[in-house]
């Protein structure tokens, strides 16, 4: 069953994206970026990739681990709209992608 995706949640999906929530536990929806347009080995069929997982009591969103595995606790402030997962930097590609 869709969900509605939560109110805190910033990011606007990408061009030719649209987000799909669904229950993945009780408390917990998953958020999918799903691409409309699907690609040559899917035959042209809706891909989807999982961006994350929304605790609904506690307000809180989580990395993905895989598809069935909530990871960390993460800001939504840090996250993009593509994925939830945090990317892990050493000091020069922090310098260099805050500059971007």
């Amino acid at each position: 069953m869709n969900h509605e995706l939560p109110a805190s949640f910033i990011h606007r999906p990408p061009e030719g994206y649209y987000y799909r929530t669904l229950q993945f536990k009780r408390h917990v929806l998953s958020i999918w970026t799903v691409h409309q347009h699907g690609f040559n080995y899917n035959s042209h069929d809706e891909s989807v990739c999982i961006w994350g997982f929304y605790n609904t009591k506690t307000d809180t969103y989580y990395a993905p681990i895989n598809s069935v595995k909530q990871g960390d606790q993460v800001d939504i402030n840090k996250t993009t709209p593509y994925s939830a997962m945090q990317l892990k930097l050493n000091p020069l590609e922090q310098c260099l992608m805050s500059l971007s």
